[in-house]
C-alpha cells in the first residue's frame, strides 16, 4: 500500500512512502486489541481506593443485645454493618490494576490497529514540519489545509516537538505525541492518524522486529 506524503500546507510533496503489508493489511486480531485497550485503561487506575470495615471502624465491641429471645435478628457489636454508622460489608480495598501482556501479543494489537486504520483510509503522511513559536492559529492552519478539522486527529512524531505540541493544547480534538507515547488505545481512539515521515520509519522498524 502506497501513501503519498504531503506537507504542512496540505499540497502533495511528489514523494511517495510504502507501508509494509505485515504491519498495515494483516487480518485484525480483535481479541488482542481487546486486551492492549483493557491493559491501558487498567494502567490509568490509581487503585487507592479504601472503604472502612468493621475491623477498622473504631468503637465498642461490646454485645448490643442477648444472644435469643429478643425476637429479632442477632446483634454482636455496634461496628456490624446493619447498623448505621458501622463498618462496610466486603468495601473496596487497595489494589494494583497492573496487567501483565506478552510483547508478542501487544506488537500483535500495534499491528492489528494500524491495519483498521489503513484499511479506513485513516492514515496521513506528512514531512517533518515544526514551528518557530508556540502559536495554536498555526496549528489550527495545518489541521484546515490536512482537511482534518471535522476529525479528532493524532499527530506523531520521531521525536518531541515542543512547539507544535504547545500550540495543539490548547484544542479539544487533537492530540500531539511520540512514537515512544504511541499505543493501540490512542491509535484506536483517533479518527486520524497523522504520522510523520521520521516516525514512521520508527514505526515500522520496532513493530517489524
Amino acid at each position: 500500500m502506497k501513501l503519498k506524503v504531503k506537507n504542512s500546507k496540505g499540497k502533495e510533496t511528489g514523494r511517495e512512502v510504502q507501508l509494509p503489508k505485515d504491519i498495515y493489511s494483516i487480518e485484525p486480531n480483535e481479541h488482542a486489541l481487546y486486551l492492549d485497550v483493557k491493559q491501558f485503561l487498567s494502567h490509568q487506575r490509581q487503585g487507592t481506593h479504601k472503604a472502612k470495615e468493621r475491623a477498622d471502624i473504631v468503637g465498642s465491641t461490646r454485645k448490643i443485645k442477648k444472644q435469643k429471645g429478643t425476637g429479632t435478628a442477632r446483634a454482636g457489636s455496634i461496628k456490624s454493618g446493619v447498623f448505621r454508622g458501622g463498618g462496610r460489608i466486603f468495601g473496596p480495598q487497595p489494589r494494583d490494576y497492573n496487567l501483565k501482556l506478552n510483547k508478542k501479543l501487544k506488537k500483535l494489537a500495534r499491528k492489528s490497529a494500524l491495519s483498521l486504520k489503513a484499511k479506513e483510509k485513516a492514515i496521513t503522511v506528512v514531512e517533518d514540519f515544526e514551528f518557530k513559536s508556540p502559536k495554536t492559529k498555526d496549528f489550527v492552519k495545518v489541521i484546515n489545509s490536512l482537511d482534518l478539522d471535522s476529525k479528532k486527529p493524532l499527530f506523531i512524531f520521531a521525536a518531541l516537538n515542543k512547539n507544535v505540541y504547545l500550540s495543539s493544547r490548547n484544542l479539544e480534538g487533537p492530540e500531539v505525541i511520540t512514537c515512544s507515547e504511541l499505543s493501540t488505545y490512542k491509535i484506536l481512539n483517533a479518527k486520524q492518524l497523522v504520522i510523520s515521515e521520521s516516525s514512521l520509519e520508527i514505526i515500522n522498524k520496532n513493530l517489524a522486529k
